[in-house]
């Protein structure tokens, strides 16, 4: 597990970090492979990518949903909501052969509720001046799109759990006020805890005791954490150039290989 790649803000060659994965990963005889979103701003890069490594590490398999990195250039709306290609997990699921347990993907998105403690503030004004989701377009707005994004989940996992199946649940967005940082002294990251994600999501995966979390958009370097029955996972790589420097390791294949998660799944 892993995710925040962002190999084109990190300025890194795809193709190069794709064979050198497949090489780490085989090492490791890692059977499924998930990125849990922003793997570059483009979304048919991302699709390249992981179809790339798809093609290097066959007959293992790679899953990934897009965070909101990736929808900023070529796709839709409803293209993201649309199958787009095999290695997209949203809304899909894989079952893990030879197990009880079932990967559900959704993308997820947000709702404002993350800085209930502030009032009287607009939101989406804000958004569309400082954050890079202002170029996204949607037929909605973000509480209602959170609110798809609910009935999706709840529609997958009430499937899942008619099945008798264990969940790793997959999304790029935070799902618990846990992992919110609310500061006297930053202004702007107190606003942007607004776009972090929803806490309806944890309340959601927890009325259905989904056994794992996965998700991104932090990078704030959080250990597994266990909260009403799931623990969550955090494997983000984040940013290293001139404005952040977010790693502990002196390069992009040693951050990564840091972050990575690997669990067994029995």
């Amino acid at each position: 597990m892993i995710s925040d790649l962002h190999l084109d803000i990190n300025h890194q060659d795809a193709h190069t970090v794709a064979r050198q994965q497949t090489a780490y990963l085989q090492q490791q005889r890692v059977g499924i492979y998930l990125i849990a979103g922003d793997i570059s701003n483009h979304f048919s890069q991302s699709v390249a990518f992981t179809e790339d490594l798809q093609r290097q590490l066959a007959p293992a398999q790679v899953k990934f949903i897009a965070g909101n990195h990736d929808m900023v250039h070529d796709i839709s709306y409803a293209g993201l909501e649309s199958p787009q290609g095999p290695t997209y997990l949203h809304r899909g699921y894989l079952d893990v052969s030879g197990t009880n347990w079932r990967i559900i993907g959704n993308n997820g998105w947000y709702d404002y509720l993350f800085a209930d403690n502030l009032t009287g503030r607009n939101f989406l004004t804000w958004k569309r001046a400082f954050w890079v989701d202002a170029a996204i377009t949607q037929p909605m707005t973000d509480p209602e799109r959170m609110d798809e994004v609910l009935a999706q989940v709840e529609a997958q996992l009430r499937v899942a759990q008619q099945a008798g199946k264990r969940v790793l649940f997959m999304t790029h967005f935070v799902p618990r006020r846990d992992y919110i940082k609310i500061t006297g002294d930053d202004r702007f990251w107190n606003m942007a805890n607004a776009l972090l994600g929803s806490p309806r999501l944890g309340d959601l995966l927890a009325k259905y005791h989904v056994t794992i979390t996965q998700f991104g958009h932090v990078h704030r370097r959080f250990a597994p954490r266990h909260f009403a029955g799931t623990t969550y996972y955090d494997q983000a790589v984040g940013y290293r150039n001139k404005r952040f420097s977010e790693w502990s390791q002196p390069d992009y294949m040693t951050e990564w290989q840091q972050r990575l998660r690997i669990l067994d799944l029995k």
